[in-house]
C-alpha cells in the first residue's frame, strides 16, 4: 500500500509517504522552493517523497489531506449570521476551502494523469492529536491540540486509547490563542509570519507590567477554557488578508485600534525596541500560559492519565512546554518533530492508515535493531563505506500496523518511539563532491583547505577540536530534519563556553536579533547534571532551567532568564552526532554544544549547494559535509584581505604526499585520515 499524506494550501505545506506500513519520506515545501513557510501544493515534496518511495503518483493507493472542508459548517453558518463578517473575508474562506477540497483535481492537474488514489479528507485537528498520540508510543494519553484555526476551530481536547482518538470538546472561531498571540507579535513590531518565537525570546527580558490588561484581551472560563475579548481583534468580520497559495504565507493585521488604545501604539519595524515592549512579550506569554496550563488542567481533570499528547501550532511554545510537568499533574509529554500544520500531513497519512488495518512486522533494518547494535558497544554502527551518507541503520520510522476489529487509530502505533526525525532527502559522498569539485579554484583563491575523512571518530574529533577553537561550523550529514528545527544534520555549531560566540556568530552568519537566544544540543545521558529537569527532549520543543552552578560555563546559550531550549541527543537516534558531541565532551568536560540552524534569513540547507553557498557567502570557518573538511585558512584569508587579492594556490604552503598543494583544491579528493 502506498500513502501520500499532505498539508496543502496553508502555511509549511509539506508531504510525507508511507509504503507498505513504513514511513520512509517526510519534508517541508520550503526546503526545496527556498521560501520560509511556503504555502500551496506541495509539489516538490511529493516529488521528493514518491523518489524516496521508489513510485510514481499514479502508483498512490491513498491520498491523506489535513483538511476537511466539511467540518464544523453548522457552527460556521451560525457565525455568519450573528457576526455579519465582511462578504470579503467569507469569499477568502470559501475559496481557501475549495483549494483544499480540490486537491485531487490539483493533483491530475500539476501531474497530466488520472488518480487512481482514494482521497480522505482528516479533520485538521484530528490529524494534528494524531501526529502526537499516534507516535507517541502511548498506550493511551490526554490530547490537546491548540493552534490558530484549523476547520473552524482553534483547540481540540481529547483521549487516545482504548481503540480510537476522540476529540470531545472544542474551542470554535473566532476564539484563539494563536490569534491572540501573533496579534501581539504584530503590536510589538514583528510582521511576518511565523515570527511568534520572536515574542517569545524577548519576553524574559521584559516585567509583567501589563497582566490586567491582557486579562482583558484573554479571559479563562471555568471550564477551563478561554474567549477573546473580540473588541480588540477583526480577524473574525473585517477584510484580513490571507496568502495560502504558491508564496509566502502573509496575514494581515489582527487587531483593532482598541489595542492600541490599551497597550499604546504599535512599534514600526524598524523603530528600537523600548522596555514597554519587553514589558508587553512578557506579559503575553504569562497570559499565553495562564490560558494554555488552565487548558491541561481542566484535561487532566476529565482524563486523569499520566500522559499528554501535544500537538499544533501553539506546542511550539518550547518556554511553556517545559513548564508543563511543573504547572500540570502530567508526568510524560510526547511532542512531534513538526507539531504545526507541517505535521499535518504525517497526522492525516497515520489517521488513514491506522483506518485501513493490516499487519506488518518491524524490517531487520528497524530502530531496535540498531539500539540493539548501539547498546551492545558496536562502534561502526555508521559504515561511510557501506552507506555513504546514512544514519546507519536508523534509515526509516518504521510502523506496526496490527489487525483490529474496529480498525481503530489506537491500533497504528510507532515502533518504536521516538522515531528518527531524519526523514528528508541525502546526498551520498560522490553527490558532495560533484558540488564541490566545480568550485575548487574559487575555494583555493579564498584559501580554504579541503581533506577528506573516512573514519568517523577522527571526522568528530577533528570538528570537535574546531569547535573548541571557537570556529563556526557548519554541519551537513545525513537526512535533512523533519521539522523546523535543526537537529545534527543540518546544523550550524559552536562552542557554548564562550560569552562572545553569541556576537560572533551573528555577526558571520545569522545576523539577527541580539535578544534571541541560541540553543543547546546535550548528550542524554548528561541532561540531569546540567538542567534543572531530566527529560527527553529529542526535537528542540522545550526550554529548561539550566542548573545554577553551571550557568556561568555556558554563557553562549544561556539565556537572560537561565534558561536553554535544549536538544537531547540520543545515540540511538544520531549515533554520529552524538559521537561528535562525546568528541567534545572529552576535550572540554563540556557535553553540549551550540546549534542552531544551517541557514542564514532563508530555510534550513536542504542540499549539497546550498550548504556550500552558505559557506561561501559567510565567514563560517569550517564545513563538514559527509567526509570533507572544508575549513577556510584565517591567517591567509587575513593577509589576502589586507593585500587586497582573493589569494591563490601557490600562497598556501607546503605540498601534500600527493603532491597538490595543501591548501589548494586537489582534483580528485584525497582519502586523508588525520591525525589529532
Amino acid at each position: 500500500m502506498l500513502l501520500l499524506g499532505l498539508n496543502a494550501y496553508h502555511a509549511d505545506s509539506a508531504a510525507c509517504v508511507i509504503k507498505d506500513g513504513s514511513l520512509v519520506a517526510a519534508a517541508e515545501e520550503e526546503r526545496f522552493r527556498r521560501i520560509k513557510h511556503w504555502a500551496g501544493l506541495p509539489t516538490q515534496a511529493i516529488d521528493y517523497c514518491l523518489r524516496e518511495a521508489g513510485a510514481s503518483l499514479g502508483e498512490v493507493d491513498h491520498i491523506a489531506m489535513n483538511r476537511k472542508p466539511g467540518a464544523n459548517n453548522w457552527r460556521r453558518l451560525g457565525f455568519v449570521f450573528t457576526h455579519l463578517p465582511d462578504p470579503r473575508l467569507i469569499w477568502q474562506k470559501i475559496r481557501n476551502m475549495r483549494s483544499a477540497a480540490s486537491v485531487a483535481e490539483a493533483l491530475e492537474q500539476r501531474y497530466n494523469l488520472q488518480l487512481k488514489a482514494q482521497v480522505h479528507h482528516v479533520e485538521h485537528h484530528l490529524a494534528h492529536l494524531a501526529s502526537a498520540f499516534l507516535l507517541s508510543g502511548f498506550e493511551e494519553a490526554a490530547c490537546l491540540s491548540v493552534d490558530g484555526f484549523g476547520d473552524f476551530a482553534s483547540t481540540a481536547m481529547g483521549w487516545g486509547g482504548r481503540g480510537r482518538i476522540r476529540i470531545d470538546q472544542r474551542v470554535y472561531f473566532p476564539h484563539s490563542l494563536g490569534i491572540f498571540y501573533s496579534a501581539i507579535t504584530q503590536l510589538i513590531g514583528f510582521p511576518h509570519y511565523g515570527d511568534e518565537y520572536k515574542v517569545m525570546g524577548l519576553a524574559p527580558y521584559g516585567e509583567p507590567r501589563y497582566l490586567e490588561e491582557m486579562r482583558e484581551l484573554v479571559r479563562l472560563q471555568p471550564d477551563g477554557t478561554f474567549r477573546l475579548n473580540l473588541t480588540y481583534f477583526r480577524h473574525h468580520t473585517d477584510n484580513v488578508s490571507y496568502s495560502w497559495n504558491d508564496c509566502a504565507p502573509e496575514v494581515g493585521l489582527l487587531y483593532t485600534d482598541a489595542l492600541e488604545s490599551l497597550l499604546g501604539p504599535a512599534r514600526p519595524p524598524k523603530e528600537p525596541l523600548e522596555q514597554k515592549h519587553k514589558d508587553i512579550a512578557h506579559s503575553a506569554q504569562v497570559i499565553y500560559e495562564e490560558a494554555f496550563f488552565a487548558l491541561l488542567r481542566a484535561l487532566h481533570r476529565r482524563y486523569p492519565c499520566n500522559h499528554l499528547a501535544l500537538s499544533g501550532g501553539c506546542a511550539m511554545n518550547s518556554v511553556a512546554n517545559g513548564r508543563v510537568y511543573l504547572q500540570t499533574p502530567f508526568k510524560k509529554m510526547y511532542l512531534p518533530a513538526a507539531a504545526g500544520d507541517a505535521g499535518g500531513a504525517i497526522g492525516a497519512a497515520a489517521m488513514v492508515a491506522a483506518k485501513l488495518g493490516g499487519t506488518l512486522q518491524p524490517p531487520k533494518d528497524s530502530i531496535r535493531t540498531s539500539r540493539r547494535a548501539v547498546e551492545d558497544g558496536d562502534s561502526n554502527i555508521v559504515d561511510r563505506k557501506r552507506q555513504p551518507i546514512g544514519q546507519s541503520t536508523i534509515r526509516e520510522a518504521r510502523f506496526a500496523i496490527t489487525k483490529s476489529s474496529s480498525l481503530q487509530p489506537s491500533s497504528f502505533f510507532l515502533y518504536p518511539s521516538p522515531f528518527p526525525p531524519y526523514l528528508g532527502p541525502q546526498f551520498s559522498d560522490q553527490e558532495i563532491w560533484k558540488t564541490l569539485e566545480p568550485q575548487r579554484t574559487r575555494l583555493s583563491a579564498l584559501s580554504c583547505q579541503l581533506s577528506e575523512v573516512n573514519d568517523d571518530a577522527t571526522l568528530c574529533r577533528r570538528t570537535a577540536h574546531a569547535v573548541a577553537d571557537g570556529k563556526v561550523v557548519g554541519w551537513f550529514q545525513g537526512r535533512m530534519e523533519w521539522g523546523p528545527r535543526a537537529l545534527g544534520n543540518r546544523s550550524i555549531l559552536c562552542d557554548p563556553r564562550r560569552a562572545d560566540m553569541k556576537e560572533i556568530l551573528n555577526a558571520k552568519i545569522k545576523r539577527r536579533e541580539s535578544f534571541r537566544p541560541f540553543a543547546p544540543s546535550i548528550l542524554r545521558e548528561c541532561v540531569a547534571d546540567w538542567f534543572e529537569q531530566d527529560d527527553d527532549v529529542p526535537y528542540m520543543m522545550k526550554v529548561f532551567q539550566i542548573r545554577e552552578q553551571k550557568r556561568s560555563l555556558l554563557p553562549a546559550v544561556c539565556h537572560v532568564d537561565g534558561s536553554g531550549r535544549l536538544q537531547t541527543v540520543h545515540r540511538e537516534l544520531n549515533p554520529l552526532y552524538h559521537q561528535l558531541i562525546s568528541a567534545f565532551y572529552l576535550l572540554t568536560s563540556v557535553p553540549l554544544l551550540l546549534n542552531t540552524s544551517f541557514n542564514e534569513n532563508e530555510p534550513v540547507v536542504c542540499r549539497p549547494e546550498e550548504a556550500l553557498a552558505c559557506f561561501l557567502r559567510t565567514r563560517m570557518d569550517v564545513l563538514v559535509m559527509g567526509n570533507f573538511f572544508l575549513e577556510r585558512d584565517a591567517q591567509l584569508a587575513t593577509a589576502n584581505e589586507a593585500s587586497g587579492t582573493e589569494g591563490h594556490a601557490s600562497a598556501c604552503p607546503g605540498r601534500s604526499s600527493d603532491g597538490n598543494h595543501a591548501g589548494a583544491i586537489p582534483a580528485k579528493a584525497p582519502a586523508i585520515a588525520w591525525k589529532l
